[in-house]
């Protein structure tokens, strides 16, 4: 039953003349008021424009009946001259809500006040006049809500202050209302804003998160990568920087919901979508199928995530409210079968909170599955986007689960922006229409390492290292003009002010580093694993390494002695370096799959260094993501023989081992993969800062062993993030792995720069 106002009531010793009064819900909840100040201690609203007018009746989510009156009309019984006393007759002037009987007796006597208010009365009725359905208004168009009008308290649902828990998120739908949520019985607007914690330093997980609740959200989403928790068959990994406990937890502790979004595939511009690279052993498997080789693998990830899971469910205690099945299955629609069985998957290993799909607005019907919400991905609002969910979810809520914010940027195309004035329209729109929403991306975070996606229409593009996406915070945190914009939108419908902000993270300028070292990558051979021999090429995910796993990012190095050239073809995936001794012969790289190879004399060793630049991570290419080396080497059509395979994953145990070498001074220029070593002074209190790196054409930087990602002269991206809280006190080791063409200084700077 939707939760109603009763109305002002006369409580003995109160005044209810407009100077001070009681408000009571249908829990009998009540407080103290003045005219124009009405707060709810339950989910309710106020209008603070206009000091005489109160309304009464249950404005439910921004659409359900409400009445205004006249404060100044509602008085305590009279009675007039005449002695008789008149009952205001139900339905005849005030639609008391739910049936109570209230009815304040009148005088029959006229007043000038009550003369004024009945010739009035038709003016005010009809700019008030309760709106049956916001939902049906939001499809047609009709409706002309105004925020200022309403507050949202919801102070008492959070996950701190809620502490006896029955029934969670729900929805509910009344024929004189707009479908919502509620949380624990009490009317809910979900929130929402994504980060991700696997692309923000454990260090500073709690400043975004106080961050997401200082601008007015209640809700955060991330998703839970499966490629970095199961990084080999059998082998999971959540601590550190993966602890997605730690996370959950946290953002309970800082008064948040989470909407947790466990896949098993995810999109989220990261590596093949979040699914590991293992799966790709197996040419026969069916990516996002129920064919029994992807299930099986299913199954036993889930075994060990839900499990971990389960206990930071609402109704055992914890913050998650709701859990996503999979992600945007609609675009890709490969069996039927797939997602009522990842549904059931869920449910049988004790997922209890509500179950979600999320889909782009076109493809939400051949996403959703009955049993769980439907909600749709959208980057602006038009009422024409909802047509679909509402013709076959007319009684439930409208959740938008992805608000796209900015957009992802790929090497060498555009840095991706979008006008904060048009996101606080979007937003704006959402609350007055009632719509929850999950802004996609509060805070983008970075692609560490070599997480990053990629795309593929007309060519393959990997997804720069930066997840920044233009988002409310920036990749460093710092606040937005969309930050404010948000903020001040959303404090000006709660009814708690909003907690003040936090500080921001300090940044600062080092002085620049110039590496004295350097090591071609052909005197780092030593230092890797046992390299493989194999008669002919494998690709990374086929090479028998990490207990039958393969191998997932990084580079891939084949020799093998040739005695004569030729044209050289091959299939590289996604990039490769052609080399003779150490000698550049040319790059393999999309439709360039050919090098011309000089006549050598005697048998030379031919070196194809290939990379992986991240992975598809969206559409069905997602099947076709091996990388290294696919398929024969050919040269003039004959097929070569006898590799010896090289695998390098630049882990920080490799830089371990690297300490050991022999590094040589550094010339003046040099030519062709090496890494470059130099000292990084931060003082004595290290704090955030970007580094620059001109001269230097493309390659990885690794600060004291970890990965912070890749740079390449082409752009957009100019900076790289680097945080304070992963450098010591003092000196930090500093290492290029430079593919091309040694630079000169690495620089520091207090402001990204993420754009030519």
């Amino acid at each position: 039953m939707e939760k109603r106002w009763l109305g002002l009531q006369n409580f003995q010793g109160a005044e209810v003349s407009g100077r001070k009064a009681y408000c009571v819900s249908e829990t009998r909840e009540k407080i103290h008021t003045a005219p124009g100040t009405l707060r709810s201690v339950v989910p309710g609203y106020y209008q603070e424009n206009n000091p005489s007018l109160i309304t009464l009746g249950s404005p439910g989510l921004l659409g359900a009946p409400s009445v205004p009156h006249l404060a100044s009309t509602l008085q305590p019984t009279r009675r007039c001259p005449h002695g008789r006393r008149r009952r205001r007759q139900r339905g005849t002037s005030v639609p008391w809500p739910l049936g109570h009987e209230f009815r304040p007796r009148f005088s029959p006597c006229l007043s000038w006040a009550r003369v004024t208010c009945i010739f009035l009365l038709p003016f005010v009725w009809s700019g008030f006049a309760p709106r049956v359905n916001q939902k049906e208004d939001l499809i047609s168009g009709e409706t002309e809500s105004q925020l200022h009008q309403y507050r949202f308290n919801w102070s008492h649902l959070t996950p701190l202050e809620l502490k006896n828990r029955t029934v969670g998120l729900q929805m509910q739908s009344t024929a004189e209302s707009t479908p919502y949520f509620t949380l624990e019985g009490h009317k809910f607007l979900i929130f929402g804003g994504s980060i991700h914690y696997f692309r923000v330093p454990r260090e500073y997980w709690r400043d975004r998160l106080l961050k997401l609740k200082a601008c007015g959200f209640n809700t955060v989403t991330t998703y839970v990568p499966w490629n970095l928790h199961e990084p080999q068959r059998g082998t999971f990994d959540f601590s550190g920087n993966l602890d997605l406990e730690a996370f959950v937890l946290m953002a309970a502790e800082t008064g948040l919901w989470v909407i947790l979004r466990p896949g098993p595939y995810i999109c989220s511009e990261i590596d093949l979508g979040g699914l590991p690279s293992w799966l790709l052993q197996d040419p026969e498997l069916r990516l996002r199928t129920t064919h029994n080789g992807f299930v099986e693998a299913v199954d036993k990830y889930f075994d060990h995530l839900i499990a971990r899971v389960v206990p930071l469910q609402y109704r055992k205690g914890g913050p998650i409210i709701a859990v996503q099945v999979e992600n945007e299955y609609g675009s890709f629609n490969k069996d039927e079968e797939y997602m009522p069985y990842l549904q059931k998957a869920l449910l049988k290993r004790g997922i209890v909170e509500m179950l979600l799909t999320s889909d782009g607005e076109k493809e939400v019907l051949r996403g959703r599955i009955e049993g769980a919400l439907a909600t749709i991905n959208i980057n602006s609002f038009r009422k024409d986007a909802f047509m679909s969910l509402y013709d076959v979810q007319r009684n439930k809520p409208i959740m938008v689960m992805e608000y796209w914010v900015g957009w992802y940027d790929t090497w060498g195309s555009e840095h991706m922006v979008k006008d904060a004035k048009d996101v606080e329209k979007a937003v704006y729109e959402f609350i007055k229409f009632e719509i929850s929403f999950n802004v996609y991306m509060f805070h983008g975070g970075t692609n560490f390492g070599f997480m990053n996606g990629a795309t593929h229409f007309d060519m393959h593009k990997g997804v720069v290292t930066s997840y920044d996406y233009d988002a409310v915070l920036t990749e460093a945190g710092d606040y937005t003009e969309k930050y404010f914009k948000l903020r001040k939108l959303l404090g000006s419908v709660l009814a708690i002010p909003l907690p003040h902000l936090p500080e921001l993270t300090p940044k600062a300028v080092y002085p620049s580093v110039r590496p004295s070292l350097y090591l071609p990558l052909w005197d780092a051979l030593q230092y890797l694993h046992e390299p493989i021999v194999s008669g002919k090429p494998v690709n990374m995910e086929c090479l028998p390494i990490h207990n039958g796993s393969g191998q997932s990012y990084g580079f891939i190095l084949y020799e093998t002695s040739i005695c004569s050239g030729g044209l050289l073809h091959a299939n590289a995936h996604d990039t490769a370096q052609v080399f003779l001794n150490e000698e550049s012969m040319g790059i393999l790289h999309g439709r360039n799959q050919n090098v011309n190879i000089p006549e050598v004399r005697g048998c030379q060793l031919l070196r194809i260094l290939v990379e992986n630049q991240g992975r598809v991570n969206y559409s069905w290419k997602i099947q076709l993501q091996q990388k290294g080396l696919t398929g024969s080497v050919t040269i003039n059509n004959i097929p070569l023989e006898g590799f010896t395979i090289y695998s390098l994953e630049m882990k920080m145990s490799f830089f371990e081992r690297l300490r050991s070498a022999t590094w040589r001074p550094v010339p003046n220029s040099h030519l062709g993969p090496a890494f470059y070593l130099g000292t990084l002074k931060a003082g004595s209190e290290p704090k955030d800062t970007f580094l620059k790196l001109p001269n230097w054409k493309y390659g990885f930087v690794f600060i004291n062993g970890r990965n912070l990602g890749r740079y390449w002269y082409i752009g957009p991206q100019e900076t790289l993030y680097l945080p304070g809280a992963w450098l010591h006190p003092e000196d930090n080791e500093i290492i290029l792995f430079e593919r091309s063409k040694s630079g000169s200084y690495i620089q520091t700077t207090d402001k990204p720069k993420l754009e030519h």
